[in-house]
């Protein structure tokens, strides 16, 4: 008889995040799953209790796994409740997931598992509320009810069968006649369950098959008498769900026209907010240590910062490196230096060629210059902590701002500004400490500021200055360059001049700046599945819509704890 207490059990996605985080690599995920047991207990307070044990085989041509998702049935989970263990080793990464609608997310971290090894992988979540459903069984008395879905993972990840046990615990103090179990959906082995009384009075149904998989769907539910429930904990108005592979057949009633109103909003104001996350689900993967290197440009990225303002920090990089001149503000129009100097990243090469293009190439050139750089970051992140990176890079970022504030005269404080700009253009508030640092004080503009200004430009011998701006200008010798001294600007100009950048990228260069990030998200943080599974953003995952019943009926209770949705 299986301890009760011990083999509590939860429902896992399994987010496999890892190997090379770009989105597009060589290596990919591909695991076995040998065996996987599945617990589900209802609690004398009527909440679940859920426990997941899975043990799987990472194959040698597989990425590591190193992240789970764990999807939940509701969002009335505690917190507190919940611990975690890989081959009996404590977990502590464990907190809301941001990618998954409900559920956790759990980090291996140093104990991934590897190409080529195995691991076992436990998860208990000790109380979930209000996940039971009132059930239309015909009794004397009132029956509750909830239906479970394991996590699937979509096929092309996995091979080979698992050996799979499914059990659902009901509360103490029923007869053996008085429960009813649903005849599962979907399960290869038999449709009947062993059944009996566990180790503490109640009764148990489970499920066993040898030959099951984990990248289909089954589904597993009972009803009980509620008698001894506290009515706090059953939802006694119907829950309606879409199944996957039927739609209820009417609404329930009006009275839920507002909560899919609601539905709907919260669905496109949280598509809107993803648009703008595009970096890679596993680069939030927390390695070890910092990664140091990066450049200004780079830690951006790290940084998730809005496209716009990336794009023309890498215009002022081309500019600074003497690389680019901008002909024209509005529109904004770029010519490119020849030859271009040495030492060009390849996304400043990458960003000079697509500004030759017209319009709609130009777009499409900047989001695969875009993808390119997201996915470089991503790459470069493998095995390094990304919150430790980006604490790394505000320091450097606020010991840039430190030098130009502590500066003691304009020509000093100007001088530390153009040295720092690329790094203090991280700051998110870069123009209001602009205005703050200099308030009324001249910013004297930074020596390659003529080739951002077409009003400003360097005059020959017998020429004239352009646009009415006549700066000073001295001859180097033997260098074929020419040193001009350029006019200053109160702070809050210079401050509007760079916010002006940023928009003239966004309303000139890519149009909807929403649409450009998104079609980038799309490809290094793709929406995840909801057919079969789903994989994305090297993710891959217990099934989209693992909480599948249709709830138009009383007995089908929905207290599955799939994953992604």
């Amino acid at each position: 008889m299986i301890n009760k207490l011990r083999f509590l059990s939860v429902l896992l996605i399994l987010a496999l995040l890892a190997g090379n985080p770009a989105p597009v690599s060589a290596q990919d995920y591909y695991f076995s799953v040998e065996r996987q047991l599945v617990d589900v207990i209802v609690n004398e307070d009527g909440s679940l209790s859920v426990e997941y044990t899975i043990d799987f085989v990472n194959q040698p041509n597989g990425a590591p796994i190193d992240y789970v998702d764990i999807g939940l049935p509701n969002n009335n989970y505690v917190m507190n409740s919940i611990s975690a263990e890989i081959d009996g080793k404590p977990l502590t990464d464990i907190s809301r997931s941001d990618y998954v609608d409900i559920g956790v997310a759990i980090g291996l971290g140093a104990n991934a598992i590897q190409p080529g090894k195995r691991g076992q992988l436990h998860v208990y979540v000790g109380t979930i509320n209000k996940s039971l459903y009132p059930s239309d069984v015909k009794a004397d008395e009132p029956y509750a009810s909830f239906e479970f879905s394991p996590s699937y993972f979509g096929s092309q990840y996995v091979t080979g069968s698992t050996d799979m046990t499914v059990t659902l615990y009901l509360p103490t103090g029923l007869s053996s006649d008085e429960p009813r179990y649903n005849t599962p959906k979907n399960w290869p082995g038999q449709d009947q369950p062993d059944s009996g009384y566990d180790n503490v009075g109640g009764v148990y149904y489970r499920w066993h098959a040898a030959n099951a998989d984990v990248h289909s769907k089954y589904t597993f539910g009972a009803s009980f008498p509620a008698r001894n429930l506290p009515e706090s904990q059953i939802v006694t108005a119907p829950a309606i769900k879409i199944d996957s592979d039927a739609i209820c057949p009417a609404l329930i009633c009006l009275g839920f026209l507002g909560f899919f109103i609601l539905t709907i909003y919260s669905a496109t104001v949280g598509a809107k907010k993803r648009k703008l996350k595009y970096l890679p689900p596993k680069i939030a993967l927390e390695g070890q240590g910092i990664k140091r290197g990066l450049t200004a440009v780079e830690a951006a990225i790290l940084m998730e910062q809005p496209m716009d303002k990336v794009m023309t920090m890498i215009l002022f990089s081309t500019l600074k490196k003497e690389a680019a001149e901008v002909v024209t503000r509005d529109p904004l129009e770029i010519k490119a230096v020849s030859p271009a100097p040495a030492g060009l990243q390849l996304y400043e090469k990458q960003f000079l060629d697509a500004m030759l293009l017209d319009s709609k190439a130009k777009t499409a050139a900047l989001q695969t210059m875009m993808t390119d750089l997201v996915n470089e970051v991503s790459k470069k992140m493998k095995g390094f902590s990304r919150k430790e990176s980006i604490e790394y890079y505000k320091d450097i970022m606020e010991r840039a701002w430190n030098q130009v504030e502590t500066a003691q005269t304009p020509e000093v404080k100007s001088e530390k500004y153009e040295e720092n700009m690329d790094w203090t253009m991280l700051d998110r508030k870069y123009d209001d400490r602009t205005r703050t640092t200099f308030g009324n004080m001249p910013v004297i503009l930074p020596m390659w500021w003529w080739r951002y200004d077409p009003t400003i430009r360097p005059v020959s011998s017998g020429g004239g200055a352009i646009g009415g701006v006549r700066p000073s200008v001295t001859p180097m010798t033997g260098s074929g360059k020419t040193t001009i001294n350029l006019p200053n600007l109160p702070g809050s100009d210079f401050a509007a001049s760079i916010t002006n950048g940023v928009q003239s990228f966004s309303a000139g260069v890519v149009g909807d700046i929403s649409k450009f990030t998104g079609a980038i998200t799309n490809k290094t943080n793709p929406i995840p599945q909801t057919t079969s599974g789903r994989s994305t953003g090297g993710r891959s995952g217990g099934g989209g819509s693992s909480c599948a019943c249709a709830c138009a009926c009383a007995g089908c209770a929905c207290a599955c704890a799939g994953g992604g949705r």
